[in-house]
């Protein structure tokens, strides 16, 4: 497919998306002002229910200082139940706003760049099946949470698994998860293919044990993609593995020295995440592995973010160009002189996460350190929220309002929510899992495989070959 044809497909899409969403957007206007309305009454009920259960509380502490004991504490007990029942009033309110509202208000041009909307996935339920290979065993929770994800993403975008581990473990742990009706009906309808397996390569276990154990789960998921049976693989077992095999069985794209592991990062705009590469692949690099790397971030970020022109970032400890160690010098001035992406210069930790950028590149043992940190971030910052809120009753209600928001930063620094990295630099669409990915991560992982597959990026980056700086 030529770049003008895929460009005319891509706009008569978002043209598309833009029509059925008027459409729609008339019919639910109404709805909508309904809620709102219905949302700001509930709350103006709740507020005056709190109003009113502050001056009952503090008129039984009157009556408390004057009346008999046995008085007061019928009066202070009813103050108590009227605020437990305007906390729930409150709680009420806030559901009532947020199933409502959530799931109708939106912005159409934000849609239209986010891969898991509505939109998308009816487009993606009409176009044909993709077959993905999954490596069952791999991952702490394996098979059953592997197993769960598979089958809730067969049923939610247009692709077809085949699913490689050991065939009794796998029924086994369907018929405890209650699945295994789900599992059969799937494969009586040929959309899941159980195919035998030997034992995972262990997450303790050297990478090189991919060579010695050719039964293992990994090879014979990657040999399905290398044999034509398959259009891409995932797995969330030892990573290493999981790259020595890919190289070993598939092998790497012409003129790129080390394949890359690349994350994709939430930023300020949660429509625009930015991708960091390599996050594990390569913890010793050179600075023409960075090189390398900007050069496959660029084509992702163009392909599957549908970014037009990505700003590239060097990750540093400065932003002038005299800043860093030898490897960050030398990468800054490969970077500066590479006309085929817009470097936009040295990026510092505290700017990763500020949209300024759409690909970060660094070498493997840095961004591995910045993974795992920003893993943690989503947790601490709500463990931190939780403890100065305030307590009591008026803790309570302000928690009724906000726990949607929560809710909603959790889901955006989830590393769950993102799934898997894309393995770049082989010839062939690596999905890398967590290794304590359940069934949530694997749903968002294979999305991303599809949407790999989907926007035709093997094509793309195969048209890296041509660049003089992979032929010298």
């Amino acid at each position: 497919m030529g770049k003008e044809t895929a460009q005319k497909i891509n706009k008569s899409r978002a043209i598309r998306r833009l029509v059925i969403w008027y459409k729609r957007n008339s019919a639910v206007t109404s709805l909508v002002d309904t809620a709102a309305s219905s949302a700001a009454t509930a709350s103006n009920v709740a507020g005056n229910v709190v109003s009113g259960a502050g001056s009952v509380v503090s008129t039984a502490s009157n009556v408390a200082s004057n009346v008999a004991g046995n008085v007061a504490g019928n009066v202070v007990s009813s103050a108590e139940s009227v605020v437990n029942t305007a906390s729930s009033v409150v709680l009420n309110a806030s559901s009532i706003a947020k199933n409502t509202l959530q799931p109708l208000v939106f912005d159409p041009l934000k849609r239209l760049q986010n891969n898991d909307n509505v939109l998308d996935q009816e487009e993606e339920s009409q176009s044909k099946r993709i077959w993905i290979a999954v490596d069952g065993m791999g991952g702490d929770y394996a098979p059953g949470p592997i197993l769960e994800g598979c089958l809730e993403a067969i049923s939610r975008f247009p692709i077809n698994i085949k699913f490689v581990g050991k065939i009794e473990k796998v029924k086994n742990a369907a018929e405890e998860i209650g699945l295994i009706e789900l599992l059969e009906k799937e494969i009586e309808n040929n959309r899941l293919e159980l195919i035998d397996s030997g034992d995972p390569v262990g997450m303790n276990e050297e990478a090189t044990a991919v060579r010695k154990r050719k039964n293992a789960s990994i090879n014979i998921a990657m040999d399905l993609v290398r044999n034509k049976k398959a259009q891409a693989v995932y797995s969330a077992g030892n990573s290493g593995a999981m790259m020595a095999s890919a190289i070993f069985r598939i092998g790497r794209l012409k003129g790129i020295e080390r394949p890359a592991i690349g994350a994709l990062f939430p930023t300020r705009d949660q429509t625009r995440p930015v991708l960091v590469l390599d996050v594990g692949a390569n913890t010793d690099c050179k600075p023409s592995y960075l090189h390398q790397f900007a050069l496959l971030g660029n084509i992702y970020a163009k392909d599957v973010l549908q970014v037009n022109k990505p700003r590239i970032g060097l990750l540093n400890i400065g932003e002038e160009e005299c800043k860093g160690n030898d490897l960050s010098l030398k990468t800054f001035e490969l970077l500066s002189n590479e006309k085929s992406f817009d470097f936009g210069g040295n990026c510092e930790g505290r700017d990763v996460l500020s949209g300024s950028f759409d690909v970060v590149v660094c070498d493997g043992f840095t961004g591995n350190i910045l993974l795992k940190f920003l893993e943690s971030v989503g947790g601490v910052l709500l463990d931190i929220l939780r403890s100065e809120l305030p307590r009591g009753r008026r803790g309570k209600v302000g928690s009724a309002f906000l726990k949607s928001n929560l809710l909603r930063i959790k889901k955006r620094l989830d590393h769950a929510e993102h799934g898997g990295a894309l393995l770049l630099g082989v010839n062939g669409i690596c999905v890398i899992g967590h290794g304590s990915s359940k069934s949530l991560s694997v749903v968002s992982a294979l999305r991303l495989a599809h949407s790999a597959v989907n926007h035709n990026v093997m094509e793309n980056l195969n048209q890296l070959q041509k660049l003089q700086v992979l032929n010298s």
